[in-house]
């Protein structure tokens, strides 16, 4: 299994290039089950929850190539077989996405209920919901969601919870309904704005995206089209998080700040000075980091997915930081690999107080999900010594290259097969 080693202590500098978001491309990617006609995708990042999908997408019909500018076309007018199967879905919740194109497109579908990160309760029965007040029949059997409709029907849908993915697929089967649907307490991510567009390229009638309501009048079909994948916000957070903590001054190209204006918030309070520029981000530190208190919520607010990645600066930062986790109960696992490096980090509850100390010291972590992985990474890039991060897989679902791209920044950093 490999492994990353890591030697700290040095500054990132230079530039790198921001990958395609992998929370965008994959319910784009189910997308394609929607219509007929090929969906070509640029910006697709390179990822192991990439390949997953199109392995589960290739077993139901759906021809996948690849051009010579590593664009991918998903073509599913073949579709034969409406099935997602366990061995698939166990590594990867967001497979759940292609319940609903499943069901429209084909009046049925047998989904595994989905594995994934274990960082909390991510509970279906909200796309389940959602799906029955569209007129289908769902039953849990062995472990499956089996859901059947001649056609769905448009209705009104409220979510208790704020849920990205149960928007998306239930926006997604919204598309082909008979009738118009109306999601409110929708999720309002830029990535369900990004997966809207999409959409309404292939010919669907969406109003409201990025907003709490999203109005989505059904049609008969949807063609193909062609999408540019937006960039990935979490991968541009976490390589300003790791310049700030390394005391660092990087420019990040192909994204942009308006995608994280919270995380840039937090990071200027921490003392980094930010540009914003109109295909990338620069940031440069004048000094140690400060403290920064958070408390994650839904979009727009403090993301759950870059949690982790500022407990790990604030391990370093003058003074003493709460943070306050609202999203997933169980996303603090990463505070007791922190600690093996010399963090002082007291956690209770959903609330974790970090005192910064002066430096920490290199030892063997593990990662137990997929922020927590960067997290370690970013510890270990200011930690004195050997830092050596274990179980990366979870890094490599979510990270194109991470290593690879550090390393141009100047970090001593290497994969260990």
């Amino acid at each position: 299994m490999d492994k990353l080693l890591i030697q700290g202590g040095a500054r990132l500098e230079g530039e790198v290039r921001i990958s395609g978001a992998k929370n965008a491309a994959l319910p784009i990617m189910c997308a394609a089950l929607l219509s007929a006609e090929p969906l070509r995708l640029a910006n697709v990042p390179h990822l192991r929850d990439v390949t997953t999908l199109l392995s589960l997408l290739g077993g139901m019909g759906v021809a996948v190539s690849l051009d010579e500018k590593l664009g991918l076309e998903l073509d599913a007018g073949n579709l034969h077989s409406p099935f997602a199967p366990y061995d698939l879905v166990k590594t990867m919740r967001a497979s759940i996405l292609v319940l609903g194109p499943l069901l429209a497109r084909c009046g049925e579908a047998r989904v595994s209920l989905p594995g994934g990160c274990a960082i909390g309760q991510r509970p279906v029965d909200l796309h389940i919901k959602g799906l029955q007040a569209m007129g289908a029949e769902i039953n849990v059997e062995h472990g499956y969601i089996i859901a059947r409709a001649k056609r769905l029907k448009g209705a009104r849908v409220f979510s208790d919870l704020v849920t990205v993915t149960g928007t998306e697929n239930l926006m997604m089967a919204a598309c082909l309904a008979d009738g118009t649907t109306l999601i409110e307490n929708a999720a309002r991510e830029p990535e369900v704005v990004d997966l809207a567009n999409c959409l309404k390229a292939m010919g669907a009638n969406i109003e409201g995206a990025g907003s709490d309501k999203i109005s989505i009048e059904g049609v008969n079909a949807l063609a193909g089209a062609t999408h540019r994948i937006m960039p990935d916000r979490i991968e541009t957070g976490t390589f300003l998080v790791a310049a700030a903590a390394t005391g660092g001054s990087v420019r990040l190209r192909n994204t942009s700040a308006h995608l994280l204006a919270a995380v840039v918030d937090k990071l200027r309070e921490a003392g980094a000075n930010i540009t914003a520029e109109e295909d990338g981000i620069a940031l440069a530190m004048d000094g140690p980091p400060l403290s920064v208190n958070l408390r994650t919520a839904p979009y727009p607010a403090f993301p759950t997915d870059m949690q982790a990645q500022f407990m790990a600066l604030d391990c370093v930062a003058r003074g003493t930081a709460v943070l306050t986790e609202t999203i997933f109960e169980n996303r603090f696992m990463h505070a007791l690999e922190l600690q093996r490096l010399g963090a002082d980090i007291e956690i209770s509850g959903n609330t974790a107080v970090v005192k910064g100390v002066p430096q920490l010291e290199g030892a063997t972590v593990m990662a137990t999900d997929l922020r927590a992985s960067a997290s370690l990474v970013i510890a270990g890039l200011v930690a004195k010594g050997d830092t050596v991060v274990e179980r990366i897989y979870h890094l490599d679902r979510g990270y194109e290259c991470i290593e690879e791209k550090l390393a141009q920044l100047g970090a001593r950093i290497k994969r260990i097969h």
